[in-house]
């Protein structure tokens, strides 16, 4: 099976789009259940033929496998609420936010009436298969995802440099003139203190070459703190210092990170959305169990605020030890309203 050429969308934040019929997609598609080395996903099914609205257009991503900083992507948006519910990657937790070529959408007038559905294509055993990978020596599942396959979708480096990017952040609607700015400020900072770390005797690099937002981990053995929190509850994030204190010199708490993005929400309430107990490894493509689980926020997302504007909106992991049960009722009103 050959995928047809990548169809190209002049999409905007806020535009709706009609997800096409199942034979559609698979005409895109190749052997692989890929276009363009994206994935389309079993979890991705549920939705065609319905209309949704453009949340982000991904023209870009940030690089959560191999740490090289920004990827160029093309032909692709976040759709608003489309996350992936890992139901045919083993239960992953991750919730993703998926990715959605052009070449599977249709640009619509929110005012037309939709058309008849057209009868399912057999698209389903096809994607079942490209979901998993040649099994380990040990017979474990190994999953595909198109988490597992961004470097692949997106295999050009994207400078921070690259000026056009905080033009196109700007001109699709992802963020505001000020915002995209900061974002090149602070992306051109981060820059700066890498090659000074690399370049310069520590006693002369500003800040000790850290990044913007300028975390220290002080812990020597990072702690433990389980609280039995579960989803529903009311928690306030505690402050940098205290959460500081659990960090190693990585920024590390038993191999869980912490950085800058997440140092935004520090004394801020929110209610905990869910507990993560295994997610896909992004490297391997196994299922990994977490010995801790952590906890994912309601209305806690990573908004590239530091991070050149990144729009993947991963959701963060919190160790217990970073948050504080809120029992008083102002707090439990602000946890019920969202992040404030």
């Amino acid at each position: 099976m050959q995928a047809i050429e990548s169809t190209s969308l002049d999409l905007r934040v806020g535009d709706v789009v009609e997800i096409r019929s199942q034979a559609e997609i698979l005409s895109t598609l190749d052997e692989n259940g890929e276009l363009d080395s994206l994935p389309f996903m079993p979890e991705m099914l549920q939705y065609c033929g319905q209309r949704l609205t453009v949340d982000k257009v991904a023209h870009k991503l940030c690089d959560t496998l191999t740490r090289s900083g920004l990827r160029r992507m093309e032909n692709a948006v976040h759709l608003t609420g489309v996350r992936c519910d890992g139901s045919a990657h083993g239960g992953c937790q991750a919730a993703c936010l998926i990715y959605w070529r052009h070449a599977w959408l249709r640009k619509v007038d929110p005012a037309q009436a939709p058309p008849a559905a057209p009868p399912a294509a057999q698209l389903l055993p096809l994607l079942t298969i490209a979901s998993r990978r040649p099994p380990a020596e040990d017979d474990e599942t190994r999953w595909r995802c198109q988490a597992t396959e961004l470097l692949r979708a997106a295999p050009q480096p994207l400078p921070v440099r690259d000026l056009g990017q905080y033009v196109e952040d700007v001109r699709t609607g992802n963020v505001g003139v000020l915002w995209s700015a900061r974002a090149f400020l602070v992306g051109t900072y981060n820059r700066l203190q890498d090659l000074g770390a690399k370049r310069l005797p520590p006693p002369l690099r500003f800040r000790g070459g850290r990044h913007w937002g300028n975390l220290r981990g002080t812990a020597v053995q990072t702690p433990t703190g389980q609280t039995g929190l579960q989803p529903g509850d009311i928690v306030r994030i505690r402050s940098k210092p205290e959460i500081e204190a659990t960090l190693n010199a990585d920024l590390l708490n038993r191999g869980m990170g912490f950085d800058a993005e997440m140092a935004r929400f520090c004394g801020r309430t929110a209610r905990v959305a869910r507990r993560v107990e295994h997610i896909i490894d992004e490297h391997t493509g196994r299922m990994l169990h977490m010995r801790s689980p952590c906890l994912v926020l309601e209305g806690v997302i990573c908004e590239g605020a530091f991070n050149a504007s990144c729009p993947r909106s991963i959701t963060p992991y919190w160790r217990e030890i970073w948050l504080e049960r809120v029992t008083t009722p102002d707090a439990q009103d602000a946890g019920a309203a969202g992040v404030r």
